[in-house]
């Protein structure tokens, strides 16, 4: 457990936060002349610069389930997993480049919004939903998890008890202050996420004698593949090269442009400019992770393989085998490793992105319940009664993500976990909003179709593959899985509009891209702040770097 100085400057954080929230949210509604309350609370009266846009992005995408999960996946496979971190930036290109135009341009409040003004009605209700359910699975509960799993050991708290807390408080700052409290916490969380990651690379660097003592023992262990990010065909991870790049982009497209807990803080931009470079910045930022992430998970292996982190605590018996349960390995890296007075600041750094993650996940909830689902059955709502049903269906959605913990608590990798879920269920919403802007002749039927089929058989596939882990099916891998779905998918939704030819709206109309390079048509900002200019030297240091660590 931490010591009485460290569990303070832990409390003292959570309680600056939760005033800084509170602060915020009241102060920026207060002032506020605008009319449109509910766009003021959901869009943060759609104010928000690209600083801003990319910050918040990204501390909604890294939470504490990084900070344990990448860890624990730099201590058992090495670098393998930051694939998903880089692979990341390629697809915030792709969201600035092509999706964001649509987004701004068609004054939508949520991404089911778009679906309803691209296809139909049907559609906008089902990815609602969709939505929804894997905001409470993925951003809040997996979080939840994480957190508890670090503050049960740190604190010696029982794990629900102190998620309950956190959560709660979290809670409390995104109801009463929505998105604008929001993102304003999670820029001040991703700097204080940052700088308790950097202060952990550097001690476990350190520590391990540096990069090259490091290697010397992943030589005489023969794990030098463990450096590696592009692994042979056979690779016992089940990751080989092209699962990535087959199946990274069906997770991401998904997860990046295509999820409404990600994409709201891009809609709450305050102009198409600040809406492209924002997610540029973030994928400039995403290349962090590798390093202050999965790295220092690396170099805690070759500790314990020196005997100089004590693995003892976490060790469990399986099949008659002693093993390293690596979920608490970031947990000891702090009480081992970090020097008394520094624990508090990387205490703070986890619950930052425990709390970031539950707070946006939370607001992009209590968003899709307002508009996509109670304006739907009370069209006359007004502003405050959509911000009262928004506010009730974020806490009840913290109520199920407590209920799934259990269950959640069965997978052995928790980063794992997250993405084997994630490639079931992103495929047909990969599709249908991929085709919607690039295929003017995707159809409304079509897209409805595609994601109820799509959907019911990632499910049963996703059933079959955990009730049969050793048939055909269970032993095709997660990424795999993900571009198999999506491929059928695609012809699934290619066969639907021959069978159900596209009948466009003038408004429709304008919601797909002509051709690719019209999405360029825009000028931009003059500088180094154009999109085009940005998105180039992200895809060039990108593709650097892949090279480097092959």
């Amino acid at each position: 457990m931490i010591g009485s100085f460290d569990a303070t400057v832990s409390i003292l954080y959570v309680i600056l936060i939760l005033a800084i929230g509170l602060w915020t949210g009241l102060r920026h509604r207060s002032a506020s002349k605008k009319t449109n309350v509910a766009s003021d609370y959901f869009l943060a009266g759609k104010s928000l610069r690209w600083p801003m846009i990319g910050l918040a992005l990204f501390a909604t995408n890294i939470s504490c389930v990084h900070l344990v999960s990448l860890a624990q996946s730099g201590f058992d496979t090495g670098l393998l997993n930051g694939t998903f971190e880089w692979m990341a930036s390629f697809t915030l290109i792709l969201l600035a480049v092509f999706f964001v135009p649509f987004y701004i341009k068609s004054g939508v409040s949520t991404l089911p919004d778009f679906l309803e003004k691209r296809y139909n009605r049907a559609s906008r209700d089902w990815l609602a939903f969709i939505s929804i359910l894997s905001a409470i699975i993925i951003h809040i509960s997996f979080s939840l998890l994480a957190g508890g799993i670090v503050l049960q050991t740190l604190f010696g708290v029982n794990m629900y008890t102190s998620i309950i807390i956190i959560s709660v408080i979290t809670t409390v700052y995104t109801v009463v202050g929505g998105l604008k409290a929001v993102v304003v916490t999670e820029s001040i969380q991703t700097v204080v996420l940052l700088s308790g990651a950097v202060i952990m690379s550097i001690v476990a660097y350190n520590k391990a004698g540096g990069w090259d003592s490091m290697v010397h023992v992943l030589q005489q262990k023969n794990e030098m593949s463990k450096l590696s990010m592009m692994r042979p065909h056979g690779d016992s991870s089940g990751l080989p090269w092209y699962a990535v790049l087959l199946g990274y982009p069906v997770l991401g497209i998904w997860y990046w442009c295509a999820d409404q807990t990600i994409v709201q803080r891009v809609l709450g931009a305050r102009d198409e400019n600040h809406a492209r470079v924002g997610p540029l910045f973030c994928g400039f930022i995403k290349i962090l992770p590798v390093f202050i992430f999965v790295m220092p998970g690396l170099f805690a292996y070759a500790l314990y393989q020196t005997g100089q982190l004590d693995v003892h605590s976490i060790k469990t018996i399986v099949d008659g085998k002693e093993v390293v349960n690596s979920k608490g390995i970031y947990t000891l890296m702090i009480l081992q490793l970090i020097p008394k007075g520094l624990a508090g600041v990387l205490v703070a750094a986890l619950l930052s992105g425990l709390m970031s993650q539950i707070s946006g996940a939370l607001n992009s909830i209590s968003t899709m319940a307002s508009y996509d689902i109670y304006k739907r059955y009370k069209p006359d709502a007004n502003d405050q009664e959509l911000v009262t049903a928004g506010k009730i269906a974020a806490g009840v959605s913290f109520i199920i993500s407590l209920l799934l913990l259990p269950l959640l608590n069965s997978y052995e990798s928790i980063f794992n976990g997250l993405n084997d879920i994630i490639a079931h269920i992103a495929p047909p919403i990969t599709c249908v909003f991929l085709l919607g802007v690039f295929w003017g002749r995707a159809s409304a039927k079509s897209a409805q179709l595609t994601l109820y089929i799509g959907s019911a058989a990632g499910v049963l596939v996703f059933a079959f593959s955990k009730l049969m882990p050793h048939s055909f099916i269970g032993a095709v891998p997660f990424m795999m899985m993900a571009f198999y779905l999506f491929v059928f998918c695609l012809v699934l939704q290619g066969a639907l509009t021959l069978a159900y030819p596209a009948t466009h709206t003038a408004e429709s109309a304008k919601l797909y891209w002509r051709s690719p390079l019209e999405s360029l048509k825009s000028p931009g900002w003059y500088g180094f702040g154009n999109y085009k200019f940005l998105s180039v030297l992200l895809i060039s240091v990108m593709v650097v770097l892949f090279w480097i660590f092959r």
